[in-house]
């Protein structure tokens, strides 16, 4: 199982970065998660093979989670970053609790990507 995160990147405050998974695993649920060093990791969006989505409140219509199954390829379109959105962002499938995308540990994981937000 392989995900590999790209397009993480420093961004002003307002800007946005679109981050990209490309992946040899596809499970029933697939998320972005976030995490800031000496804080615990945070589901920030996932998505279910039936389209359904989720996001944690603070990323809601900001976020957008997407899923391109032709290409083996999850992405994260991020607009009006915040500096409190800076973080190293990673890609992860197959929820620990199957059927429950908005679980907040799942099986396999990416190795990241950094989000660098200035004000």
């Amino acid at each position: 199982v392989q995900l590999v995160e790209s397009g993480g990147g420093s961004v002003q405050a307002g800007g946005s970065l679109r981050l990209s998974c490309a992946y040899t695993y596809s499970s029933y649920c697939m998320g972005w998660f976030r995490q800031v060093p000496g804080k615990e990791r945070e589901r920030v969006a996932s998505i279910s093979n039936d389209g359904s989505k989720f996001y944690t409140d603070s990323v809601k219509g900001r976020f957008t989670i997407s899923k391109d199954n032709a290409k083996d390829i999850l992405y994260l379109q991020m607009n009006s970053l915040k500096p409190e959105d800076a973080a190293g962002y990673y890609c992860a499938a197959e929820s620990t609790k199957y059927g429950d995308c908005t679980a907040s540990t799942y099986k396999y994981w990416g190795q990241g990507t950094q989000v660098t937000v200035s004000s």
